[in-house]
């Protein structure tokens, strides 16, 4: 079974008459009364990053991936706890300076502030990240597409999955720093994401992979779509790379960490989505449309999942 599976079969009847629970279909909970939107994370080494030999880039890593989910649903992140667990190893005076100083870094660019925490003993190094932030109107949803919606994505995808590859098997090619850095330091678009409840229907981060994402935002929405794999977007750097070591793109674009946002909106919306980009300086690309189709026959089961036997 995968994580989706178990919270379906075993969780989700738990949240009856919390409708800020959203059934555990998305990624947020939402307080309707006190207009408050939470979010929960947790990162494993060896799962979600590999290795501590630069607990900077790690920690900030886990903090962007965290704002992220309230972000792409156009909540402002305000406040932010921390649950660490590992060993003595892992937390020496240096790793813990340099964990300091980056969360301080953090905070001024995203406009947070560190809340609280636990810290516990164990040899398997792990953090969780609680995040809250206010919206006065419902955040942007995964079940509110529409037929016949524009989906688009931010910026572009891909280049986290090569920078993980070179991580994993300490390649050296060219522009590797490049894409090292946008594994660990993605590029999430918060000034656009502040402006997602003025055109969104639906919306998503990119974290487990473009189809795996696109499938959750669908199948929510009780909808299907057509993409057109050609317009979607990468960078150059990596389009060079596909074209000198003949990869498949599609591979890359699947695979997650993007943290991209992925959304729908209605046709009459363009201009509008348009102009905000501009300003925030944000690229946006229309990929699909939302349509009557069965889009698992085309792209099953691409993507990231959490497995358990």
């Amino acid at each position: 079974m995968n994580e989706f599976e178990i919270i379906d079969k075993y969780f989700s009847k738990l949240t009856k008459n919390n409708r800020g629970s959203f059934n555990l279909k998305d990624d947020i909970f939402y307080d309707y009364n006190k207009k408050i939107a939470i979010s929960v994370d947790t990162y494993i080494d060896k799962i979600h990053f590999m290795g501590f030999r630069n607990p900077n880039l790690v920690i900030k890593k886990c903090l962007r991936s965290s704002l992220s989910d309230l972000i792409c649903k156009g909540v402002n992140p305000k406040y932010y706890f921390i649950a660490s667990a590992g060993n003595s190893k892992h937390f020496t005076k240096i790793n813990l300076s340099k964990i300091s100083k980056a969360l301080k870094s953090e905070q001024k660019k995203f406009s947070i502030k560190l809340s609280g925490g636990d810290t516990t003993y164990c040899n398997t190094l792990s953090f969780t990240f609680v995040v809250i932030g206010y919206s006065t109107t419902l955040p942007v949803l995964r079940n509110g597409a529409k037929l016949n919606d524009d989906i688009y994505i931010t910026n572009t995808v891909g280049d986290a999955f090569l920078g993980l590859y070179i991580i994993k098997k300490n390649k050296k090619i060219l522009n590797h720093k490049y894409f090292v850095n946008s594994f660990y330091l993605p590029n999430i678009p918060y000034k656009f994401g502040k402006k997602m409840h003025l055109f969104a229907n639906a919306a998503i981060d990119i974290s487990d992979g473009l189809f795996q994402d696109i499938n959750h935002l669908m199948e929510n929405s009780k909808l299907t779509c057509d993409l057109d794999l050609n317009k979607i977007p990468i960078s150059i750097k990596l389009a060079k790379y596909l074209k000198v070591n003949n990869k498949n793109k599609k591979l890359f674009i699947s695979k997650g960490d993007d943290y991209q946002i992925l959304f729908t909106a209605n046709k009459n919306k363009r201009n509008l989505i348009k102009r905000i980009a501009k300003k925030t300086n944000t690229l946006i690309t229309k990929i699909g449309i939302t349509k009557k189709l069965n889009f698992k026959k085309n792209h099953k089961n691409q993507g990231y999942l959490h497995k358990f036997k």
